[in-house]
């Protein structure tokens, strides 16, 4: 038997809206757009799927219409590096002029240790959290 990440599901209140902040968030294409559902892969996802090898494809986000609130912190979040020449600065103040948020889970302990935080959590707008990196290029 063989598995492969196919997705990350993100339950949401405003599907539409959570989809294009995150599409703008990551430079991701929008591939299935329903009322109930929206779909972000890649941009090298666009490209012909079929002579790509599965491998390479790469999960994508879907995003799916739910009732309730965030209420609690996420148990699984994204950890999101700079690419190329992006500096973890330049792309947390980049997210926050999107509409991201800062958020306090903890990391602010470790700044009293001899292992301070090499990254910042932020929130989207419906306040799932994730991980800007320092850059993983090296």
């Amino acid at each position: 038997m063989a598995l492969r990440w196919y997705s990350v599901v993100v339950d949401c209140r405003d599907v539409a809206a959570q989809a294009a902040w995150w599409a703008r968030a990551l430079g991701w294409a929008q591939v299935v757009d329903l009322p109930e559902e929206m779909v972000l892969v890649p941009p090298h996802a666009l490209t012909d799927m079929d002579s790509m090898p599965r491998e390479h494809r790469g999960p994508g986000l879907v995003f799916v219409r739910v009732a309730e609130g965030k209420e609690v912190k996420n148990r699984l979040h994204l950890d999101l590096a700079p690419w190329g020449e992006d500096d973890h600065e330049a792309e947390v103040a980049r997210l926050l002029d999107l509409g991201a948020r800062r958020v306090e889970v903890g990391q602010s302990a470790l700044a009293e240790t001899d292992r301070p935080a090499t990254w910042t959590v932020l929130a989207d707008p419906e306040g799932n959290e994730f991980c800007v990196l320092s850059s993983r290029d090296e």
